[in-house]
């Protein structure tokens, strides 16, 4: 499989904050990363920064991008870059930690990866979303678990805190979640956000404005007209596919976006029904899950300790 693309577009605003916490790079016209670093003022920043800069060092040593990418060079990368990160695991820079997106266009396909609710999408303009990253995030797990509805993760309190960020020093280091896209057209979208772009914004607002008639250069500008006001550091990278030239072993590849769990277009809520001692889930696949815990109060706690360990974005 041959992708080739448009020329990439970023944005890369500051909002009403007063540093930029947000870092982006690339790497060959096939690497893209973007980070949301969290910790305040030269800590998140430093976090963000750390990450792109060496993922783009570890893929500029070691990949032909002419090569397929399998999934432990992926993790070769993320062990470097934590590496990298772990220079700055000091007890002033403790809580520094950063989100993490990461898209590779390879011979086998696309590489999608995410750490944090920096999301990633895949956005067919006659179709709609087929891929959206499923954010890490407190909002998101209750979401999942039935406790509040689509509509109310949108003003919850505690709606930017996240549970899996990357941060130094980190005994247990977090992983991404990584999908791997093979159903690739030529017109399709790659869109990479933090979450400030989508302050103001939402799904159907996204999918309208990369529907329309309009070049990648003004829907940047749209991009940026639309979220102005917003008061958090906003990113984003547009990619835009020229064309996708098949090969006789592209018969081989799968494609995971129907099935894959990170992908929120599979997720739907989830019903909690109270039986007995234990709860029991019923998934988007009439599949019932009984989690051995016990009645709604033990899952609220289970909730509240989430919530207490929770890398809450500041």
């Amino acid at each position: 499989m041959r992708i080739s693309i448009y020329p990439p577009l970023f944005i890369h605003e500051i909002g009403k904050r007063d540093n930029q916490e947000d870092s982006i790079a690339q790497w060959n016209g096939r690497l893209f990363v973007l980070c949301d670093g969290m910790g305040g003022h030269e800590k998140g920043e430093v976090a963000s920064q750390t990450v792109c800069q060496s993922l783009v060092t570890w893929f500029d040593r070691s990949i032909n991008p002419d090569d397929p990418f399998p999934d432990n060079q992926l993790h070769e990368a993320m062990e470097y870059a934590y590496s990298e990160l772990d220079k700055y695991a000091d007890s002033s820079a403790k809580q520094m930690g950063t989100t993490l997106t990461l898209l590779y266009i390879a011979r086998n396909g696309i590489t999608a990866a995410h750490i944090g609710d920096s999301r990633i999408y895949h956005i067919r303009p006659d179709m709609g979303v087929l891929y959206q990253s499923r954010d890490h995030s407190l909002v998101f797990d209750l979401y999942q678990a039935g406790e509040i509805s689509y509509e109310e993760m949108a003003t919850f309190p505690q709606r930017n805190v996240i549970t899996r960020a990357m941060q130094p020093g980190e005994d247990n280091r977090m992983r991404p979640d990584i999908i791997h896209i093979t159903d690739i057209q030529s017109g399709d979208y790659f869109y990479m956000c933090s979450d400030g772009m989508l302050e103001q914004m939402d799904n159907d607002q996204l999918v309208a404005l990369l529907s329309s008639k309009l070049t990648d250069e003004q829907n940047k500008s749209q991009l940026i007209e639309l979220t102005k006001d917003n008061h958090d550091n906003h990113s984003a990278w547009l990619i835009h596919v020229k064309e996708v030239i098949k090969e006789e072993s592209d018969d081989l590849l799968i494609n995971e976006e129907p099935t894959a769990r990170c992908n929120v277009i599979n997720i739907i809520p989830q019903m909690v029904v109270e039986d007995g001692d234990n709860m029991v889930v019923e998934d988007n696949n009439d599949v019932v899950i009984v989690e051995e815990i016990p009645k709604r109060q033990s899952f609220c706690k289970r909730i509240q300790n989430l919530f207490c360990l929770a890398k809450s974005k500041t």
